[in-house]
Order: C-alpha cells, then structure tokens, then sequence
C-alpha cells in the first residue's frame, strides 16, 4: 500500500539475477509499475511469506511464489528474498533477490 511506502521509495531488481527487464522503479507508481507487471505473467499465481528476519534498518522477508506461466503455460514454484530499508516508520527501499542466503548475507545475517 501507498502510505507504507516513503515518497522516495526504490524498488531496486539488480541482484535479481536473470532480471531482464528495467533494474530501478522509483516511487510508489514505479512499485505499482512493476508488480502489475510480475503479477500479468502469472495465472493462479500465489505468494507465500516464510518468514521475517530482522536486521535493525532492515528487514529481510523470506518469500515463495507459485503459479503457472502464461506465456507456455508451465507451472512454477520459486523461493526469494527482499530486503526493505526503513526509515520512521515508512519502506524507503526494496533490493529483490533470486537468492535468499545472498539476502541474508547483504544484510549481515546467516542463514
């Protein structure tokens, strides 16, 4: 939602690996942005939250997804990782990783 969002919130991709599509989205409409774009590829497409890892500014979610492809209609079943960065009380940033021991390890944790 909007208003957990900070107005200069980034939605950062790049240690995403294999992300082939624009890296950076910036603000609460580059979040939208990208997630209406995620979530169109999918049919039935579930997401699924493992866990919260606690990193003091930082917070690490533990994720799965599951869903079929609607491009060649394949199911698929992936694990990864987001790391937001909080400033009072508002997501300033989220780095999105395919990896979630890449995540923990950005963040000083083990996993």
């Amino acid at each position: 939602p909007a208003e957990i969002l900070a107005p200069d919130f980034v939605w950062d991709m790049s240690s995403f690996h294999g992300w082939p599509e624009q890296q950076v989205y910036e603000g609460v409409e580059g979040a939208r942005t990208f997630l209406e774009a995620w979530t169109a590829a999918w049919e039935d497409w579930e997401l699924e939250l493992d866990g919260l890892r606690d990193a003091g500014e930082k917070v690490v979610a533990l994720l799965r997804q599951r869903g079929r492809s609607k491009a060649a209609g394949m199911p698929v079943a992936m694990s990864f990782a987001q790391v937001f960065t909080l400033r009072d009380g508002k997501e300033t940033r989220m780095d999105m990783y395919s990896e979630r021991g890449e995540a923990l390890r950005a963040v000083g944790l083990a996993e």
